[in-house]
C-alpha cells in the first residue's frame, strides 16, 4: 500500500471531481453535518478555490485512490504578525479510515504551513468526535487559550 499526498490543481477535471466526491462523502457523514453537499456547492466549488489565493488543498491518495483530504486557508496572526494556516476541512473516506491517512495530510499541512512561514495551524473539531480528537492530539494539536484563567477559545458562528 503506497499514501501520497499531493497539492490539488484546482484546473485538473481529475482533482476537481475527487475534491467534490472526498467532500461530499465527508458532508454525508455524521461529523460533517450528515447532508449531501448541495447542487450548487458541487458546481461551484472547484471555481470558487481557485479563486482565493489563500486556498490550498491537500489530496489523499492510496495506491492512486482519492482517500482524503485536506481544505486549508491562510490566515494572519495580528500577534505573531504572520500567517497562519487554518484547517476548514480534513476528511478520509470510510474505506480508508484506520491507515494512517490523517497523519499523512496533518504532515503535509504543516510542511505548507512552515513553508509559507506560518506562526502556527488552527482547526475546529466536534466535541462528539473522539476520533478525529485522538488524531489531532496525537500529531500535537491542543486547545487553545491564551491563559488558562480565561478559559479555552470556543467556536461561535452566525448564518447569514
Amino acid at each position: 500500500m503506497r499514501i501520497e499526498v499531493i497539492r490539488a490543481d484546482y484546473g485538473n477535471p481529475q482533482h476537481a471531481g475527487q475534491i467534490v466526491e472526498l467532500l461530499d462523502h465527508y458532508a454525508r457523514d455524521p461529523m460533517g453535518g450528515a447532508e449531501p453537499l448541495s447542487d450548487y456547492a458541487r458546481s461551484h466549488l472547484v471555481k470558487e478555490l481557485a479563486r482565493r489565493p489563500d486556498a490550498l488543498t491537500l489530496l489523499a491518495l492510496v495506491d492512486d485512490r482519492p482517500a482524503g483530504l485536506a481544505n486549508c486557508f491562510t490566515g494572519f496572526s495580528t500577534f505573531a504578525a504572520r500567517p497562519l494556516m487554518n484547517i476548514h476541512d480534513i476528511a478520509v473516506s470510510p474505506g480508508f479510515r484506520g491507515l494512517g491517512i490523517s497523519q499523512h495530510l496533518l504532515a503535509a499541512i504543516e510542511d505548507e504551513a512552515r513553508a509559507r512561514n506560518c506562526c502556527k495551524i488552527t482547526l475546529e473539531v466536534l466535541e462528539g468526535n473522539a476520533v478525529a480528537q485522538a488524531s489531532y492530539r496525537k500529531f500535537g494539536f491542543a486547545g487553545y487559550e491564551l491563559q488558562p484563567e480565561t478559559g479555552r477559545a470556543l467556536f461561535w458562528q452566525k448564518k447569514l
